[in-house]
């Protein structure tokens, strides 16, 4: 379908027996003053432990925190912002629920620990058996945990598909019940989305293949149970580094603060889509805006966009080129303020900007740059304009920081090396956003994800 097609996209009635793939063309950039970026940047295998160490090198991955989903999940926070997004906790103690790769055999799948945050104390409480779990996100009411399977990857066929996997969740005990599992629609799930109603799960499919290359898909939640997809939106075009943007990549999918759009960022694209999401299906489920897509730099790679609280600015980070770019948020539309490196000056190694969070009262930006980098980055957010001053780096003492978490008292800043299969636990200052230079390791296989979730 062409994309005026796409907009009258037919009210949807009877979800169980009606699915629909769309294919979005889009038109050719124009900024075509931008420079495409250097064909050294970081170039990890998007799934070091998916299927073997020694798998190769070019695809990276994106995969974000329950807060950067925090309007989506009904907590009324901001978009981003690190805060308990599946209820408080008066007595600082929560549930916290860590996804992993498990490909290397050093994992089982979905690991839960009851988590102290006046003394930093952790304690296992349970494990779930799942293959890839790299992604959760926890429903509304904190009785359901879904969770990405991440395959095939970087080596698998491409013919075979990822899948989502529901799993009922208790918790004042942590434990993890599956329930069931189906077809993500496409390659390489690498992000979950809960719609602001609740009543969808939308999922970005990265895809290392370019047959069926990247895409979302949505899913109709019913009582336990996910659904399968009743929508899957195709993106067709790419950028100028080879063998990174020869075709779409889908890396996240960010619902706006008002909850009215959808924002979809293509990696090998170099485009964040938007979308209207009108669930009474007037206009279809969703459905293109006018702009269609907002244009970043060429070669950049766009990867995680979060909102601060006002729901005036956001922020993105950019894989490829490893930086943060602010923007001016207003109904639907993004105009681009400011652009940072991530990277110090004369830095020659290899970069992979990854995720990105507010803390709990927005003051503070946090982001992770893997590659030779290893490091999180801590910026003040000037509250006038939303702009970014960069105050400190911390190296992440691992290799792949691909996620991080700032716990709901905003006391402790979480953060996981996937090819280090280490967790560090760093205290962190809420008036000032350091972080202390002592922090506690937990030893896991393969960490990528991280949620915390009331116990009460």
């Amino acid at each position: 379908m062409h994309l005026t097609d796409f907009t009258h996209f037919p009210r949807v009635t009877s979800f169980a027996r009606l699915t629909s793939t769309l294919r979005i063309r889009s038109l050719a950039p124009t900024q075509t003053s931008c420079r495409p970026i250097a064909s050294d940047h970081f170039k990890p295998s998007r799934r070091s432990r998916l299927m073997s160490k020694g798998a190769a090198a070019g695809v990276a991955a994106v995969l974000s925190l329950a807060a950067v989903q925090a309007f989506a999940q009904g907590a009324g926070a901001a978009a981003g912002a690190s805060t308990n997004a599946s209820g408080a906790s008066g007595n600082g103690v929560f549930d916290l629920l860590v996804g992993t790769y498990t490909g290397s055999g050093k994992s089982e799948g979905i690991y839960v620990y009851r988590f102290d945050a006046g003394t930093g104390a952790i304690t296992r409480l349970s494990s779930a058996q799942a293959v890839n779990p790299s992604y959760l996100v926890v429903s509304h009411d904190r009785q359901h945990v879904y969770a990405v399977n991440e395959l095939p990857g970087d080596n698998g066929p491409a013919s075979q598909r990822g899948g989502i996997s529901a799993f009922r969740f208790d918790p004042p005990s942590g434990q993890l019940t599956f329930v069931n599992r189906v077809s993500s629609d496409g390659n390489d799930p690498a992000y979950l989305a809960l719609s602001p109603d609740g009543r969808y799960l939308l999922t970005a499919n990265y895809s290392v293949a370019s047959n069926p290359g990247g895409s979302f898909a949505v899913f109709p939640l019913e009582g336990d149970r996910v659904d399968p997809s009743v929508l899957t939106v195709h993106h067709d075009g790419g950028g100028p580094v080879k063998g990174r943007q020869d075709n779409s990549h889908v890396h996240s999918t960010v619902f706006s603060p008002d909850g009215r759009y959808l924002f979809t960022q293509d990696l090998g694209a170099d485009k964040i889509y938007s979308y209207r999401y009108t669930p009474d299906g007037s206009r279809g489920l969703f459905g293109p805006t006018e702009s269609r897509y907002t244009l970043v730099k060429p070669g950049s790679g766009p990867r995680h966009l979060i909102f601060d609280q006002a729901g005036k600015h956001a922020y993105l980070t950019t894989e490829m080129n490893a930086s943060v770019s602010v923007y001016d948020y207003d109904d639907g539309k993004l105009t681009l303020r400011q652009t940072l490196p991530m990277t110090k000056p004369g830095f020659k190694g290899k970069v992979g900007g990854g995720a990105i969070h507010l803390s709990p009262d927005g003051r503070f930006l946090y982001a992770t740059n893997r590659g030779d980098a290893n490091e999180i980055l801590t910026y003040a957010v000037d509250p006038s304009n939303g702009h970014l001053k960069l105050l400190a780096r911390n190296s992440t003492l691992g290799k792949t920081p691909r996620e991080f978490a700032i716990d709901p008292t905003g006391r402790w800043l979480i953060v996981g090396n996937q090819d280090s299969d280490s967790v560090y636990f760093f205290r962190r200052n809420p008036d000032t956003g350091e972080l202390a230079s002592d922090p506690k390791r937990l030893e896991i296989g393969s960490p990528v994800d991280f949620k915390f979730v009331s116990p009460s």
